[in-house]
């Protein structure tokens, strides 16, 4: 057994990530890239398999779980036909150069959607994975540890595939950068021959999106730099970072995603912050966060009145356009009790 199935089986009780192993993220060798739907239900089917993803078994799931995924509430029996019908379709073509031999197969063997009990709403899911993704799962020794929060969330599957792809390179020792070439980058997003053909047009329509979109809800900030050669785009270099403030994406996943692509493309009306005039910070989830991130545990009445005083020592009014800074630091200053 690999170490992939190994950390898989290990974390079966984290309901919060998804092992993936890193031959299925990087996505090289996937060819008719599922759609964003699909994708999201093979990241719950591996993840509900963990550590059993290589065993050669039936495994299930029920519809009520799979509608508890971030845009996926409303699917019935009708609608998950057709996204297990692209998961079938997805072919797995792997080039080994050490045994000089290329194996061609598929992610699933076979699904089943026993809807006997339909009406009362209880749809069982079972489903084998194909011999191909066992077999390659079972080899593996390299994986990505996805956060199933942002994976459900993200809402383009241009952004699934870039962030499985990095995230499986993420811990890598002494690498925080990838150069793609185009056709390279191409297949990572699952684009296929003949479709957006111009750089220009893949950096508009699908990179910028997609870094956008990353950068807003995971862990992770992601830049791209094009290479040229002469006046050609020949190779674009992905770098990523993890956020050493993470409460920003972790707000925007726990929120509604209504005005989500405005804040994302900038386009949004910033509100601007005023500190409330009397009471705590209980019912204020803004401030109870600027607390939370700065190790402060103090009683949010407390803090709130200190902080008003300290305010009124100064002369400093509650709409000051620094005052997230000015309580976050207070809140550092004042710590633990």
């Amino acid at each position: 057994m690999g170490k992939t199935l190994q950390v898989a089986a290990d974390r079966a009780a984290d309901q919060t990530k998804t092992v993936l192993p890193a031959e299925l993220a990087r996505g090289i060798y996937m060819r008719n890239a599922p759609s964003l739907q699909a994708l999201k239900l093979m990241h719950l089917m591996i993840g509900t398999a963990g550590g059993r993803m290589a065993e050669d078994t039936l495994h299930q799931i029920r519809l009520s779980d799979i509608r508890k995924i971030e845009g996926m509430k409303n699917h019935d029996r009708a609608s998950l036909t057709p996204l297990f019908e692209e998961l079938r379709g997805a072919v797995l073509t792997h080039d080994d150069p050490e045994k000089m031999r290329v194996t061609i197969g598929g992610l699933l063997d076979e699904a089943v959607i026993d809807y006997r009990h339909e009406l009362t709403g209880d749809i069982l899911v079972s489903w084998a994975f194909g011999r191909s993704f066992r077999r390659m799962a079972e080899e593996s020794n390299h994986w990505a540890i996805l956060d199933r929060q942002t994976v459900f969330h993200l809402g383009s599957k241009y952004s699934v595939l870039l962030f499985q792809h990095i995230a499986s390179l993420v811990n890598l020792d002494r690498i925080s950068a990838k150069t793609f070439t185009i056709p390279e980058l191409r297949a990572v997003f699952g684009i296929a021959e003949g479709k957006v053909k111009r750089f220009a047009d893949l950096k508009k329509d699908v990179l910028t999106p997609a870094l956008l979109e990353i950068n807003q809800l995971s862990r992770l900030t992601l830049t791209a730099t094009p290479n040229k050669v002469g006046r050609s785009v020949v190779s674009v270099t992905i770098a990523w970072e993890k956020k050493t403030d993470p409460h920003a994406a972790k707000r925007e996943l726990s929120g509604s995603k209504i005005g989500r692509r405005a804040r994302r493309n900038g386009t949004a009306e910033t509100v601007a912050a005023v500190f409330p005039e009397t009471g705590g910070i209980t019912y204020s989830p803004r401030w109870v966060e600027l607390k939370r991130a700065a190790g402060c545990n103090v009683d949010n009445g407390k803090i709130a009145t200190d902080f008003r005083r300290f305010l009124a020592e100064r002369g400093i009014a509650r709409d000051a356009g620094n005052i997230e800074k000015l309580f976050s630091d207070y809140c550092e200053k004042i710590g633990k009790v």
